[in-house]
């Protein structure tokens, strides 16, 4: 009750308000702005928080996902360009919708949808977090490598179209975490006689490289695009009415749930999660309504707005319970608890459950606000697409730039930025997901640190990885996912 107690003055208190109005609202305009990710705004504002107590840090970097993943839907559904990945799929719906004269309409749809999908998966979020973070305290060293290794085939047999892509972004992903020292030896590993990288390559130059630099480099690419918007005029439209509720009520609760599960499962992402409960909504639809897909559904729009704000809820789940990140943006989330001193997993419930607290009431707080914000302000806020990249791009590479260097005042992290960054736009060129990296790069050294330690306990046996239950199942679980695809692609051909 303490704890809950200090996350509640923390969250009620003005500075607290204020951290979760400004950081939603600045996740609502990154997200209304296409090739602007949530991704994006929280690595380069993680600098700013250095100088921040870690739980106001927090609500500000909380506050800014939840507005960054509903922000996306403003443009799918006005200009048909998804404002993030998440909403890839409201534009099949709320595009055509807002096309035949009804704007207000598909964005009430959706924001309402968002809202909804929210609040459900935090029901999640607060159900399921300390149960599964006290489970987890039994685990030994060997059963959380089994279940890192688990969480990378995830993201390779899942959370991509290709599995051998997705496994080599990973691979390199894990390469890149190896300059540094050995933590077996002792000794210096692959630093190639440069004294920056003994220890090794900083989160933060790495993350803001891989997905501010190289989203700076593909905007460069198409700068000259010139972007229509449909104008909103009445907002009664917005407002759900009863019969809505009425009508929309067990779409609303089943795509939630799916969002909310599939948030779960390590790197795969709310635009999954939207797919997922889309395609759930059209099987479940009758005839006349299956033919409404694609042409203005109104299913269509609630199943991929409720399902990709439900994965917000899904993906905290394993971060504050495992500190295994859900996502992408979980994964920078994971990096700010570490730069901050905070030991993410059942840890955290124990050394710091304030801050647990703190990052569930922040969500909760931030999606009501979303829901206001969203309903009087879209009108403008769909201006913002029409905002030349050219102004754009120089203010947030000098952010870059600045953020880079202030983590450790050298240059080094602006060059290890910029390499990433390259990194980044080469593989969005050749369809290589970039999730499996940061996720890579985050979860090898947790693997390496738990399999030294159950080497250390077992005199070097790797036996015990098979003979402990609980590890057994994770490797048959990571053998099974990784065979079921390659079986199809075999049977394909």
């Amino acid at each position: 009750m303490e704890a809950i107690t200090t996350a509640s003055v923390y969250l009620f208190s003005v500075q607290g308000l204020f951290l979760i109005v400004i950081g939603t609202a600045l996740g609502i305009t990154m997200g209304a702005i296409p090739g602007l990710t949530g991704a994006m705004l929280i690595a380069l504002t993680l600098p700013l928080t250095f100088g921040m107590d870690p739980v106001n840090a927090f609500i500000l970097l909380i506050s800014m996902y939840v507005g960054a993943v509903s922000g996306g839907l403003i443009t799918a559904t006005l200009l048909r360009m998804p404002g993030t990945p998440a909403s890839i799929m409201t534009t099949l719906d709320g595009y055509p919708m807002a096309r035949s004269g009804k704007p207000g309409r598909a964005l009430g749809l959706g924001i309402t949808a968002s809202f909804v999908g929210g609040c459900i998966s935090w029901l999640f979020l607060i159900s399921l977090s300390a149960p599964i973070a006290k489970y987890s305290t039994k685990l030994g060293p060997f059963d959380f490598f089994s279940l890192v290794l688990l969480a990378l085939v995830l993201i390779a047999s899942i959370g991509g179209k290709s599995i051998s892509r997705s496994f080599f972004s990973a691979l390199l992903g894990v390469f890149a975490s190896l300059p540094g020292i050995d933590k077996a030896t002792g000794n210096l590993r692959l630093t190639f006689g440069m004294e920056e990288l003994n220890g090794g390559l900083k989160l933060l130059p790495v993350l803001i490289g891989m997905f501010a630099i190289s989203q700076i480099i593909l905007d460069l690419c198409r700068i000259g695009e010139t972007i229509t918007v449909i104008p909103v005029k009445r907002k009664r439209e917005m407002l759900f009415k009863v019969k809505d509720w009425k009508d929309q009520a067990l779409n609303l609760i089943r795509s939630s749930v799916i969002g909310t599960w599939i948030g779960i499962l390590p790197g795969i992402g709310a635009n999954i999660g939207s797919v997922t409960a889309y395609s759930a909504a059209k099987s479940m639809a009758t005839p006349e309504e299956k033919e409404q897909f694609g042409k203005g559904s109104e299913i269509g729009i609630v199943a991929a707005e409720s399902a990709n704000n439900a994965t917000i809820g899904g993906s905290l789940i394993p971060l504050i319970s495992l500190g295994i990140p859900g996502s992408v943006i979980d994964a920078i989330l994971l990096g700010g608890l570490l730069i901050h001193g905070l030991q993410p997993g059942p840890l955290l419930f124990q050394q710091n459950p304030e801050m647990v607290y703190t990052i569930m009431g922040s969500m909760i707080v931030a999606n009501v606000f979303m829901f206001f914000f969203m309903v009087f302000a879209v009108r403008y806020l769909a201006r913002l697409a029409s905002v030349p990249r050219s102004l754009l791009m120089p203010v947030i590479l000098v952010f870059c730039i600045v953020g880079s260097f202030a983590l450790s005042t050298r240059m080094f992290d602006v060059w290890t930025m910029l390499f990433f960054g390259l990194l980044g736009f080469a593989f969005e060129r050749i369809k290589i997901p970039l999730a499996p990296f940061v996720i890579g790069f985050i979860l090898a050294p947790i693997a390496e640190e738990n399999l030294l330690m159950g080497l250390m306990a077992s005199n070097g046996s790797y036996l015990p990885i098979i003979q402990r239950p609980v590890s057994l199942i994770f490797v048959v679980s990571s053998i099974v996912l990784l065979a079921i695809p390659l079986y199809k692609r075999y049977r394909s051909r």
